[in-house]
């Protein structure tokens, strides 16, 4: 592990000083060899979607965990949009001249070595890989050993381009153990490594938060609302969370609890259970909503649990200040919406929930960094420090000061 690590930070020092141009021409390369490669992608894939089948895995992770032709295609995409950003390091964020003449500059650079821990979606391979080396980072993965097959075609074909470009593969490199040994190995070694992210579920999290010596941002659970407010227009009331809930249901940003106003509460539920039905979703509701449509009994659990599934909980509430208090309450600040004509109680709203995203009358399923204009994410983040929701090459950046002088000795 210390002398695959000791590689990969001295690769760090030669990618951070590759222009811009550089880095663009070789992430165009390489998503031009995912395309050429699909078809490798897919057997490899296939493997993976086997071994799921075999495991049992839900039908949440077996989308998370499936490649096909469009799917690459996206991926491939995705690295051409980072590829067209704006180059993130190197810029001056201030400059000023202070009383002794000094001439100082707040410039944006690389964080260096980040590990990316995540689990099933092959694609975080591709897309943080991208996002890494946009930034001039070097990027340590491990992916779940569910996708083991498709992470390691992935990786080897972005070293492939790594290699044609005279560049050292270690600069994006999955980790050698992957054992659970190996991981815990990985996070004490604050030497070389200067973030770990890790994005997955809520125990993934703890342990890395509870065992790191690296600092950590987390991407965690997505325990998302949709609030329908008294005075939301109709159509967006049925149309808005049952894309939040149905477009898939198995990512982060996918809304898990539904409030309702208890003004509106007779007119939506029905309505709403009409559209879930042909979605066969499953609805359990609190003891208001059992009294208006039939559906199983929501407990203290379910509005605690972030499902990844086709199920929703549904709660009436009384007005925006119980809603508030709600989703305050179980919220896991990833992403919260509301669904009203009211403009101040939308500011209210907006305001008063402290979710990394928050969205008037919209899905929450928009908490993407592709749908953000970020070419893709290393995941979304839920701290609150550094960086904040989806997270794109800016959030893999961070500044260092360079002080220009005339020979000036302090007094």
């Amino acid at each position: 592990m210390e002398v695959f690590l000791q590689k990969a930070k001295e690769s760090s020092a030669i990618l951070s000083t590759l222009s811009g141009d550089i880095k663009n021409k070789v992430l165009l390369d390489m998503a031009d060899a995912l395309i050429s490669n699909s078809d490798l992608i897919e057997i490899e894939n296939k493997l993976d979607m086997k071994s799921g089948e075999e495991n049992d895995l839900s039908s949440a992770l077996m989308d998370r965990l499936f490649l096909d032709k469009n799917r690459i295609q996206g991926m491939a995409t995705a690295i051409k949009e980072i590829a067209a950003l704006k180059e993130p390091t190197g810029r001056t964020l201030e400059g000023w001249k202070t009383q002794t003449n000094l001439s100082i500059q707040k410039v944006t650079v690389p964080i260096g070595v980040v590990g990316i821990i995540y689990e099933s979606r092959p694609n975080v391979t591709s897309d943080t890989a991208a996002l890494c080396f946009k930034s001039g980072n070097v990027c340590i993965l491990k992916g779940g050993k569910e996708a083991q097959h498709s992470n390691a075609i992935i990786a080897k074909v972005l070293q492939e381009v790594l290699k044609k470009n005279n560049l050292p593969e270690n600069i994006i490199s999955l980790i050698p153990d992957n054992t659970r040994e190996g991981v815990a190995n990985l996070i004490k070694q604050d030497k070389y490594i200067d973030l770990i992210i890790p994005r997955g579920g809520a125990a993934l999290i703890k342990y890395i938060s509870s065992n790191s010596s690296v600092p950590v941002i987390k991407h965690d659970k997505g325990l998302c609302h949709t609030y329908i407010h008294k005075d939301a227009d109709s159509k967006k009331a049925i149309d808005v969370p049952l894309n939040a809930k149905c477009r898939r249901t198995g990512i982060c940003g996918a809304m898990e609890t539904l409030l309702i106003d208890q003004e509106v509460a007779s007119e939506f539920l029905p309505k709403l259970k009409q559209e879930f039905d042909k979605h066969a979703t499953v609805l359990r509701g609190c003891s208001e909503v059992q009294k208006i449509i039939d559906v199983e009994v929501a407990t203290e659990e379910d509005f605690n649990t972030e499902y990844l599934d086709n199920i929703l909980s549904l709660k009436i509430v009384n007005n925006i200040d119980e809603a508030i208090a709600h989703i305050r309450k179980y919220s896991s600040s990833h992403s919260d919406a509301i669904i009203t004509e009211n403009y101040t109680v939308a500011e209210k709203f907006l305001n008063s929930i402290d979710s990394a995203c928050v969205y008037l009358n919209t899905s929450t399923q928009f908490t993407d960094g592709g749908e953000f204009g970020f070419g893709a994410e290393v995941g979304i983040s839920t701290n609150k420090l550094h960086a904040r929701g989806p997270m794109g090459v800016e959030g893999l950046t961070t500044y260092k000061f360079k002080i220009y002088s005339d020979g000036q000795t302090r007094a």
